[in-house]
């Protein structure tokens, strides 16, 4: 009979070896990645706009000034929607999360309306027919693109003041992983921007398990802070000695800086979820001792 060839090294194996157990599978560079939120939907309403400039440079001064403010406020509006976008993305990616706290999606709808208005009284004077145009511009706006979170998430029994401390703390987190991109792109390696890129990933896994629980602040606030400034100056200095010189030796030692950090911000994430694991099971046992003094039993099933 016919026996199908396998092995460690096949593309469809399940075999698992020895040497393989317990020990995680390696993290792919695009592991994380996601597709931009402000994609073409939003992109293509930054066309009318510069239509609309265009069309009224042949409308004499009034039909200048008209189109241009028209165009203004509906350019205003498509970079409203793009920042919205962005924000519900964040939004929805976190499990804790405060609602925006400025409207972008809706002000980017009224902004939208009133720029459709403006542009319709430049073609059509009147009063009726503009607001017609500009109301059904607005609520098309709407539905095509939804309204902006407006509650909060996940903040049901979340200490406010601790949960501001988190949000500073990892405001400037993101300005590290910010500079050490800006950075490496000067630096203009592509391998060595996804490293960089595959580091933050791990980095924004802590930054997750913080959020989630803020009692894990005062744990991971040196990683954080310290630990990310240090990384933000060596991507900072690596990129000014591989534009100049493109010393492979320094990109060697840059790597494995990475890779030791992002092994150190591993196992500082695990070990919080570990040690909010054990949290829980304390509770768990809390709570049946409280059922067993109470005289309530549990079906074993």
């Amino acid at each position: 009979m016919a026996k199908r060839y396998g092995g460690k090294f096949s593309p469809d194996s399940n075999t698992v070896t020895p040497e393989d157990r317990g020990t995680a599978a390696p993290r792919g560079a695009y592991q994380g990645a996601r597709v931009t939120p402000a994609g073409a939907r939003s992109n293509v309403l930054f066309i009318p706009p510069v239509i609309l400039a265009f069309t009224s440079l042949a409308g004499g001064a009034t039909g200048l000034a008209v189109g241009l403010a028209g165009a203004a406020v509906l350019l205003l509006g498509a970079w409203l929607l793009r920042e919205g976008l962005i924000a519900e993305a964040a939004y929805e990616e976190r499990k804790v999360a405060r609602r925006p706290g400025l409207p972008r999606k809706i002000l980017a709808a009224v902004a939208c309306g009133i720029g459709t208005v403006i542009a319709a009284w430049k073609v059509e004077p009147g009063l009726v027919a503009p607001l017609i145009y500009g109301a059904a511009a607005g609520a098309l706006h709407i539905g095509a693109f939804g309204l902006d979170p407006l509650r909060d998430k996940g903040m049901e029994g979340i200490d406010t003041f601790q949960q501001d401390r988190v949000a500073r703390v990892i405001d400037e987190a993101e300005k590290h992983l910010g500079a050490m991109t800006d950075a490496v792109i000067r630096a203009g390696d592509r391998q060595v921007e996804a490293r960089v890129e595959r580091f933050q990933i791990t980095v924004r896994e802590l930054i997750r398990t913080v959020e989630e629980d803020p009692r894990d602040l005062t744990a991971a606030r040196k990683f954080l802070g310290v630990y990310l400034m240090g990384a933000r100056d060596a991507a900072a200095k690596f990129a000014d000695i591989y534009s100049r010189t493109q010393d492979r030796g320094a990109k060697s030692d840059f790597m494995m800086l990475l890779t030791d950090l992002e092994q150190t911000f591993g196992k500082k994430t695990e070990k919080l979820l570990l040690d909010n694991n054990s949290d829980l099971t304390v509770e768990i046992e809390v709570l049946r001792d409280r059922l067993k003094r109470e005289g309530v039993t549990l079906d074993p099933r």
